[in-house]
């Protein structure tokens, strides 16, 4: 009897050890081209990186923030290449990077000379999209077909898919429409007359999604369950919307200028209100608290969901271990590297939360806006509302099932799935 627990703790310890022996090798693993840029008419400089052009080419959003380096930028092209082996298609990571204040005037010139200078990657094997202070439909596409490129994702289709030029033509066409579709079914919209489209919805859709998923899988049910949100900008306004409407109880919303809390839960129609209120990226109530405040109380409320999607990097061990004490079931990421750890993946106050709750890893739980890329990518798909959200809820579904095949324990799920992950990238 005891010999046979012993072996089991070895055999953990094995698959432990082999997780991070992966991601060891696969953050050491130097990436295949960095392309650096000095703007010649502002203090602007940027980077692409591209992790590796597995599948013949590789795919990326690209980011403006100010104190930005080329470290940022391949942290992110590996966790994009991670995402991949979720959401596909089966190509490597990358992403784009411009060291600039988005605040400045000057934006759009940068941008102009920044995908000019980049076009010849976007054109042969990179596909980039919007990001972080960069937004897809009014910068990204109208930019880069100024510099001569069919669409920022042109590079995916002729690395990846060598299509022919006319299947070409119909697959951009398709994706064209795809992402800036308006949303006519209510069923995934908080008001069709307002025409929010698949782009604006679909990833915190998928972060709702994986705690649906989760439950069904692992067992229980979200309805009741009481829910955190971190951020209200497209990604955490839209979870909550799709939280609420599944019954659960959204009792805390924290964003950058402060927040609303509800110990007994906000009801569906006041989450739809304080969606249709949000000015842009932030969150606008009545009766609001301070962040100061906010951050004082959040962490101490009774909680089952806890969903962070702001910036990356904020949440600390003191917060999760307070959230844990006061009923934290599971955790769905829909900021990349939500944990303020300095290591790319899987750090010390990850790995301390992996081994406490079910924590589902960004590139399960926020993969939305990649697996609809990949969705519109294909040939001749169904272009509905439900077609495009059923997509991305089985894809995320699948993943799930596969961590639970491989380790049906309500912990180190996140570590599960990196195994899964990395097996297919080292």
């Amino acid at each position: 009897m005891y010999l046979k627990k012993d072996n089991k703790i070895k055999n953990k310890s094995k698959a432990y050890t082999t997780m991070k022996e992966l991601l060891k090798k696969y953050e050491e693993k130097e990436p295949e081209i960095v392309f650096h840029w000095k703007d010649p008419q502002t203090e602007a400089e940027g980077w692409t990186v591209i992790n590796s052009l597995r599948g013949g080419a590789a795919g990326g959003g690209t980011r403006m923030r100010v104190g930005l380096n080329e470290n940022e930028v391949l942290s992110l092209a590996k966790t994009m290449e991670v995402k991949f082996t979720v959401s596909g298609p089966a190509i490597g990571g990358a992403k784009s990077g411009i060291n600039f204040s988005p605040q400045d005037p000057r934006k759009r010139g940068v941008l102009e000379r920044w995908y000019k200078a980049v076009s010849p990657l976007l054109k042969s094997y990179y596909g980039t999209g919007g990001d972080l202070n960069v937004d897809e439909i009014h910068e990204v596409i109208p930019i880069t077909e100024q510099s001569g490129v069919w669409h920022p994702q042109e590079g995916v289709f002729n690395g990846h898919f060598n299509p022919t030029q006319a299947d070409k033509i119909n697959r951009i066409g398709q994706l064209r429409q795809g992402v800036i579709k308006v949303i006519e079914n209510t069923s995934y919209s908080p008001d069709v007359s307002k025409k929010y489209t698949v782009a604006d919805m679909i990833t915190g859709f998928g972060v709702a999604q994986a705690v649906h998923h989760y439950y069904t899988i692992y067992g229980g049910d979200v309805k009741g369950k009481k829910a955190i949100v971190q951020g209200f900008g497209n990604v955490g306004a839209a979870a909550a919307y799709y939280l609420a409407q599944m019954g659960a109880k959204v009792v805390g919303i924290i964003d950058r200028v402060g927040g609303v809390i509800n110990p007994d839960g906000f009801s569906f129609e006041q989450i739809t209100d304080l969606y249709h209120q949000k000015d842009g990226n932030t969150l606008v109530a009545d009766n609001m608290l301070s962040f100061e405040q906010m951050n004082e109380q959040i962490w101490t409320l009774e909680c089952d969901i806890f969903a962070p999607c702001a910036a990356s990097r904020l949440i600390t061990k003191d917060q999760i271990s307070s959230m844990i004490e006061n009923g934290l079931e599971v955790i769905s990421c829909g900021a990349n590297v939500p944990f303020a750890d300095k290591e790319i993946f899987f750090g010390s106050i990850m790995e301390y939360t992996d081994q406490r709750v079910s924590l589902i890893p960004d590139f399960i739980s926020n993969c939305g806006m990649a697996r609809v890329f990949a969705y519109f990518m294909e040939r001749k798909v169904q272009m509905t509302d439900q077609a495009i959200f059923n997509d991305t809820s089985q894809t995320i579904k699948k993943a799930i099932e596969d961590t639970y095949s491989a380790n049906n324990s309500k912990t180190n799920i996140s570590k599960t799935a990196f195994e899964i992950a990395l097996k297919q990238l080292v």
